[in-house]
């Protein structure tokens, strides 16, 4: 218990410092990557994205290398394939057409030009009526001002560019396009400061927007990247990406349906004339503290909606209870699996080993799942902790399968040698199901849900979430009614059939009951737990 509460109070200190829901503050110290990852976001019509680059740094003089930003637009959440491809290369030098495919429509480069102090724009795809501003304040507040012009930039330059023109559909001046940059001397340094502002005017510009920071080496390689970037994204006054707008009702619908469930299953162990274990206790604190952190999650999200970040109380509150349903859920699936306080009641060697490992892996998986939801896309540590988690989570997912495969191999040599073939077999078949359960589980919820987030439309993308609470949902549900007090239940059922009868062993009466057992029923210690029940409660 005390690791899971230096883990959470880790997590809550380190979510803290760095969140601040969609509007971000960013910033890059030292930092030697060519290319990051600034952030990812669907975008309707109304939606506006402002970047502020603050005080990025470099040594006075000629600058070497180039640095610039890009924006592009695609249909959904798959990753942008040319940056994969080409790491190593500067983006911002290529000029390929072929870069550009149905999944990502239109690049937009931002150029950084230190010698004109000028930040050059040009584009690449069919990127229809761009609307970009010097920042946010300067958009038009009357939409037919809006689009009364093409593009903004500074006074100086407007005759010399052009206007936006009704008539046109995609851009013919945008490689001419520029935003100014300023500049200011400090100890031997130089800080530039510059902004750019974007505005969604129709539903033509609708999408997933990606927006990078790319640092390409001169032939001395540049020197690491010190800079402050502000983003804000909007759309239209909802603080959420197009795709997680539905989530506040989604997640508040989904923890009352989990709540009545918590509720009725209460009932269920209340009313119940059949023995209560304690699982069944713990089955239903699992539910409460499911419905618990849909319910702060809800909240969370509400609050990032309207006003663009966390109150600290609601995310503190919803990573509590994350932690704790996710170490629940996996000790509850372990004990099911291990046949504890139904079979046994006292958990071998083997199976403590299991927890040993099972709950440590769930704690740094819930770790690491809640800094990547909350921290920045372009930090340093953002990708680490992301693979950490895909590496964590199923590596704990394959644990958890374990002690349900050892039930089975135990029940399946039970059946053919201890004489309780009947009872012993119908007790393989339900662990069979519950096996085929967790693995359908952990399929869906991980795997099916990334494959969804992939293929959707940027719009839909809140289905991944609605069904993987919908598969945990039905999950729950099985489980609890396979397993739930119920004299019918083979798993509950003591076994009673005997095919060897006990000899009586004396007449004197102080030996009166002592019978002898043959020796063919003499288990195994390893085997014990799962060949012989009680008919106590453990309670």
């Amino acid at each position: 218990m005390t690791f899971i509460a230096k883990e959470i109070f880790f997590v809550l200190l380190f979510t803290t410092v760095i969140v601040s829901g969609r509007i971000h503050k960013l910033p890059l110290m030292d930092d030697e990557r060519h290319y990051v990852d600034l952030t990812t976001f669907g975008f309707f019509q109304g939606g506006v994205l402002d970047v502020r680059m603050i005080n990025f740094m470099l040594p006075s003089g000629p600058v070497v290398g180039e640095y610039g930003f890009t924006l592009d637009r695609t249909v959904n959440d798959a990753i942008n394939p040319y940056l994969e491809a080409h790491s190593d290369t500067c983006f911002l030098k290529e000029s390929d057409n072929s870069i550009v495919s149905p999944q990502h429509p239109a690049i937009v480069f931002l150029k950084m030009d230190f010698k004109n102090s000028r930040l050059n724009i040009t584009c690449k795809g069919e990127v229809t009526a761009l609307h970009l501003y010097q920042n946010r304040t300067v958009i038009p507040t009357d939409r037919t001002k809006r689009q009364s012009q093409y593009l903004f930039i500074n006074r100086r330059r407007r005759a010399a560019i052009g206007f936006y023109n009704i008539e046109k559909t995609y851009v013919t001046q945008c490689s001419n396009a520029v935003l100014p940059i300023t500049k200011e001397t400090r100890n031997g340094f130089d800080y530039y400061n510059t902004s750019f502002a974007m505005y969604v005017a129709s539903d033509k510009e609708e999408g997933l927007y990606n927006l990078y920071f790319h640092n390409c080496p001169g032939k001395d390689n540049s020197p690491t990247v010190n800079v402050m970037l502000e983003i804000y994204e909007s759309n239209d006054g909802n603080f959420l990406s197009a795709g997680e707008m539905p989530l506040p009702a989604l997640y508040s619908m989904m923890s009352i349906i989990f709540f009545l469930s918590a509720g009725f299953w209460t009932f269920i162990l209340k009313t119940s004339t059949h023995t209560v274990y304690r699982i069944h206790i713990i089955m239903c604190i699992l539910v409460y503290l499911k419905a618990l952190s849909l319910a702060f999650h809800g909240i969370n999200y509400h609050f990032i909606q309207t006003r663009g970040e966390h109150v600290t109380t609601w995310a503190i509150l919803y990573y509590i209870t994350h932690l704790l349903k996710g170490a629940v859920l996996f000790v509850t699936i372990v004990l099911v699996g291990t046949g504890w306080n139904f079979i046994k009641h006292i958990l071998a060697d083997r199976d403590k080993k299991l927890f040993m490992i099972v709950i440590p892996l769930q704690v740094v998986a819930n770790v690491a799942e809640i800094i990547i939801a909350e921290s920045e896309e372009g930090a340093a540590e953002h990708n680490a902790w992301r693979d950490l988690f895909i590496f964590v989570d199923l590596l704990c997912c394959g644990a958890i399968s374990f002690p349900v495969v050892w039930s089975i191999r135990h029940l399946q040599d039970a059946s053919s040698t201890d004489g309780k073939a009947a009872i012993n077999l119908r007790k393989l078949k339900l662990f069979r199901h519950f096996y085929i359960m967790v693995v359908c589980y952990i399929y869906f919820t991980r795997i099916i849900v990334s494959v969804l987030k992939i293929l959707v439309p940027f719009q839909y993308s809140w289905i991944d979430e609605m069904f993987r609470e919908m598969a945990t949902f039905v999950f729950f549900v099985m489980t609890g009614y396979k397993f739930r007090p119920a004299a019918a239940n083979p798993y509950f059922t003591p076994n009673q059939i005997d095919d060897v009868e006990p000899q009586v062993l004396s007449d004197i009466g102080v030996l009166e009951g002592v019978t002898r057992i043959s020796n063919r029923e003499k288990k195994r210690d390893d085997m014990q737990p799962l060949m012989q029940e009680t008919n106590y409660n453990s309670d």
